[in-house]
């Protein structure tokens, strides 16, 4: 008898069939796996990028798909080892589960793994303890190993499903949308760490809601400039770390943006990959060269994005990035100097903000470093590191992080927000009281960071000053802009009180 399976969750990011081994792809793309075998030699194919997002709803497919007795896990690419995913799925197989908390404190089952996985305590132990029991795990290294070992496994003749399909319903929380701008936001930080809680934080007050083609919603931004002005050489993580990455990560990742890679059939390609041979040249060392013959060109421009003929180079098809899944998030990088100051700035079409912008940026400041030494040795410029900046064409987060995200925020948002410097590239402003021919009003005087005065203010109605600094200082801090509108109104009262105005600092 046919069985076909049926995954609850994610039901299209799976390809199903009528066979009783499930294979998890980890990174390599799961359509290259399927192309090789019959239907009736899988039961489900399908991808798996994160412990901690993945097993969860992996494990509940199996317990509703009984018949699955044979799981082959791809470990095969340097993604794979990076992330860990398919390593934790493969160690809760071979050395199971305990008592444990999430690193937000959720008390859960964990995996017992270096990898940190997770599953919910929903699903009672001794349903995950027969699922390890009835179900036998093979891991393969490459894409033919693993279908040769689905061929054999379908061979052996089809055995009794090993328990009735079992549901453990997901406990779904949808966040409270407050009003907000769609479009074009404007976000500072010090360090990346900073950066990414205020980041978060925004997506969650004001993000719009939307369904995804990958079986799930979103919480969205669209345009959101991500500005971080001061990462430390070494990068900063904080202590203790909200961070989803940690630096033994980030040290496995650094190479995926900055170095080459030769091309496999199946495996995903790396960024570092798309831009030192994808189009058949090293954009990276484009860019250094062409800043060091000309420091202040505005064409120093990195391309990630195929339009279908520059992979003829790494690869036999043709296809354009507009044609297939798996297209690169990031597409373009800029690298500006400007006084002396290197920037680089990026542009992702897509960009999940919780788990993957805090490495993304992270890389690409080391890329912009790497950029930076390699033009200092190479010629008499000696930059300074400017600001990183990434634009997320969709800045979102996915609904498996919603929870998450909305504990860091409650941890750590308020204490980042409450030890910034109040400095404001728009300056400070004196407020005081004067008077000439025409009575008394109040003046403002606009002073950056030079210490000499840039523009004067004047006037008698509170209301109508803030609007004339706000229109010329467009870029004004919201608290900054509140803070005067308070300042100001103080001091028209006292105009019309004839008292003394102190400006409270």
């Amino acid at each position: 008898m046919e069985r076909y399976y049926k995954p609850l969750y994610k039901p299209n990011q799976v390809f199903c069939g009528s066979g009783q081994t499930a294979i998890v792809t980890g990174w390599t793309l799961k359509s290259t796996v399927k192309k090789k075998l019959e239907e009736h030699e899988y039961g489900a194919i399908g991808q798996l990028y994160s412990a901690t997002r993945g097993i969860n709803f992996l494990v509940r497919n199996l317990l509703w798909n009984p018949h699955i007795r044979f799981l082959i896990v791809v470990n095969a690419t340097r993604e794979d080892k990076n992330s860990g995913a398919v390593q934790c799925l493969l160690n809760f197989f071979r050395q199971g589960f305990e008592d444990g908390e999430s690193e937000e404190g959720v008390k859960c089952w964990k995996i017992k793994s270096k990898v940190l996985g997770y599953i919910d305590l929903e699903i009672p132990l001794e349903n995950l303890q027969l699922l390890r029991e009835s179900i036998k795990c093979h891991e393969a290294t490459s894409i033919t190993e693993a279908v040769t070992l689905a061929k054999e496994l379908a061979e052996l003749g089809e055995k009794p499903e090993w328990a009735t399909p079992a549901l453990f319903p997901l406990v779904e929380n949808l966040p409270t949308v407050l009003p907000g701008q769609r479009y074009g936001h404007r976000i500072e930080g010090k360090t990346i760490a900073e950066t990414w809680i205020k980041i978060i934080h925004r997506i969650k007050t004001t993000g719009v809601l939307r369904p995804t083609g990958y079986d799930g919603q979103v919480q969205e931004l669209i345009n959101l400039m991500a500005v971080v002005t001061d990462e430390p050489p070494e990068f900063f993580f904080p202590e203790p770390s909200y961070l989803p990455i940690d630096r033994d990560f980030l040290e496995q990742y650094i190479p995926q943006i900055l170095e080459d890679a030769p091309y496999h059939e199946g495996i995903k390609y790396t960024y570092g990959q798309r831009m030192r041979s994808w189009f058949g040249r090293d954009q990276i060392e484009q860019v250094i060269a062409k800043l060091i013959n000309e420091i202040d060109a505005a064409s120093a421009v990195i391309n990630l994005w195929d339009s279908g003929c520059g992979n003829l180079f790494q690869r036999p098809d043709s296809s354009s990035d507009h044609e297939h899944s798996g297209s690169p998030c990031l597409t373009n990088i800029w690298v500006r100097v400007v006084d002396g100051e290197i920037s680089l700035t990026a542009t992702f079409r897509s960009n999940d903000m919780f788990g993957a912008w805090p490495a993304n940026a992270m890389g690409l400041r080391a890329l912009q470093r790497y950029i930076r030494d390699a033009i200092a040795q190479r010629s008499k410029y000696n930059l300074t590191m400017g600001p990183l900046v990434t634009l997320s064409q969709s800045a979102h987060l996915y609904d498996d992080t919603f929870e998450t995200a909305d504990r860091v925020i409650a941890a750590h948002y308020d204490r980042i927000c409450n030890s910034r410097d109040y400095f404001d590239p728009a300056g400070n402003f004196v407020i005081e009281l004067t008077s000439d021919e025409h009575g008394e009003k109040i003046l403002v005087t606009q002073i950056p960071g030079s210490g000499k005065a840039v523009s004067y203010y004047s006037g008698v109605n509170a209301v109508k000053l803030v609007r004339e600094i706000a229109a010329a200082s467009p870029a004004i801090q919201t608290e900054h802009i509140g803070y005067l509108g308070v300042e100001l109104q103080k001091a028209a009262q006292c105009l019309k009180t004839q008292t003394t105005y102190t400006q409270d600092l």
